[in-house]
């Protein structure tokens, strides 16, 4: 099993949203996060000078079995690009084990 973070802009989350449950990736957590990016001017809008060096982004926390991760991957990084800077990040790790609580099920069958 593999854990994938993703931080991505929070104008691409329902198209992801969507994209992720197409592949039948139905169950992940969300929350919105503020980070620094590498983009250290400013902008102006309306008059009115925006810093970008504060980033409101949308982080995702995603469990798979093994034979869904280069499937999300993909999904991920096609939903999520807009080719601006500031698309985002994806990082991907190893989880040893998960269980469901309910029914003490563990391993891949948890996470259906």
């Amino acid at each position: 099993m593999k854990k994938i973070e993703a931080i991505i802009r929070k104008s691409k989350f329902d198209e992801v949203k969507e994209a992720l449950h197409e592949i039948e990736v139905n169950f992940f957590s969300y929350w919105d996060v503020t980070g620094v990016g590498n983009e250290k001017e400013g902008h102006v809008y309306r008059g009115v000078s925006y810093s970008t060096s504060e980033l409101q982004r949308r982080f995702l926390s995603i469990v798979v079995s093994d034979p869904f991760l280069e499937k999300t991957i993909e999904v991920l990084l096609k939903s999520a690009y807009t080719g601006a800077v500031g698309d985002g990040k994806i990082f991907v790790s190893d989880i040893q084990e998960a269980y469901r609580i309910r029914t003490r099920e563990k391993g891949s069958e948890s996470l259906k």
